[in-house]
């Protein structure tokens, strides 16, 4: 196996590939994460993951480079992380009772080999009350979290049920990169 650089400072992302058992470091870079308005949401994903990826690119020449970046997108708004408690209430109230989706845009370059895709998952929230949101809140959980939740956390209980991919709603689509690593390893 060829040696992996994340480029990525989740410790989500982290423990997907440690449950991979690959062998990989951490670098993190500051990256530019502005959305195009006129991009879609998908569009935007997509280009995060491979800029992300890119960033130092011939630094790491000899090594797999991956690059994510996860959103949550309801009503063809894209959902980040919340700013503070109240921008993590009004995020929950929206998603309250609704289907919404779940975007990672994965970028996997190896020298001049870059993949990259977007994987989407729906997640379908339980109709909250604002006390099971402010509750919710409470717990701290929220932050640093796309949308406000975490479905690996306490914010599974808020969650009635989804389709596709649980790792890529956690931040990391495993399938898709283990795909990706098996082209890249064929060379």
């Amino acid at each position: 196996m060829k040696k992996i650089v994340l480029k990525s400072s989740s410790p989500r992302r982290k423990e997907i590939l440690e449950q991979l058992n690959l062998d990989f470091i951490i670098k993190t870079f500051d990256v530019d994460e502005t959305l195009n308005p006129n991009l879609t949401p998908k569009e935007n994903v997509k280009n995060l993951g491979l800029k992300k990826a890119l960033v130092n690119k011939d630094e790491f020449k000899d090594y797999i480079q991956i690059g994510c970046d996860t959103i949550v997108v309801f009503d063809n708004v894209i959902y980040g992380k919340p700013k503070d408690e109240v921008d993590a209430y009004n995020m929950l109230k929206k998603l309250s009772g609704n289907m919404h989706y779940v975007m990672s845009g994965l970028a996997v370059i190896y020298k001049d080999i870059i993949l990259s895709d977007v994987v989407e998952s729906k997640v379908y929230f339980k109709k909250l009350t604002d006390d099971e949101i402010y509750d919710y809140i409470k717990t701290k959980e929220p932050f640093g979290k796309a949308g406000s939740y975490a479905i690996q956390g306490i914010g599974n209980e808020l969650i009635e049920k989804y389709e596709g991919s649980l790792s890529n709603i956690i931040g990391l689509p495993k399938e898709k990169l283990i795909e990706f690593l098996g082209e890249i390893n064929e060379l």
